[in-house]
């Protein structure tokens, strides 16, 4: 095994980041506030993991407007080859990725002009 996979497997070592690996591999490309609002957690924090696995060579990244979208990367040897079929196949049976999913279908990141979203609902809403 060589440092690219202990990387990767080291940036998997964490739930929240498995669970946004999970959604990627699942679902496709997505933006951080979709990502935020399907696991429940603030912005900041997934854009702190996605980082992280960006670091690691598990996802790329593109900007639009001012949304940044996240897909996998593409697979370099086998075994990243092997563990996004694992992903997409086998995670959409765990519970806890069943709740992303379901959050993930019903996410937006719409957002009328001039108005700044906050990934706190009590605000969001007013």
């Amino acid at each position: 095994m060589d440092v690219r996979e202990t990387i990767l497997f080291k940036a998997l070592s964490d739930p929240i980041r498995l669970r946004l690996a999970s959604l990627l591999a699942i679902a496709g490309e997505k933006c951080v506030c979709v990502l935020a609002q399907a696991l429940d957690e603030p912005d900041f924090k997934i854009s702190r993991h996605l980082g992280i696995m960006r670091s690691a060579g598990m996802v790329e990244s593109r900007r639009e407007g001012t949304w940044i979208y996240y897909k996998l990367a593409k697979p370099h040897n086998e075994i990243e080859e092997s563990l996004q079929k694992c992903l997409k196949i086998h995670m959409k049976h765990h519970e806890t990725i069943k709740q992303d999913l379901e959050r993930l279908e019903v996410a937006s990141c719409s957002i009328e002009p001039g108005l700044k979203k906050t990934n706190n609902p009590a605000i969001d809403q007013v």
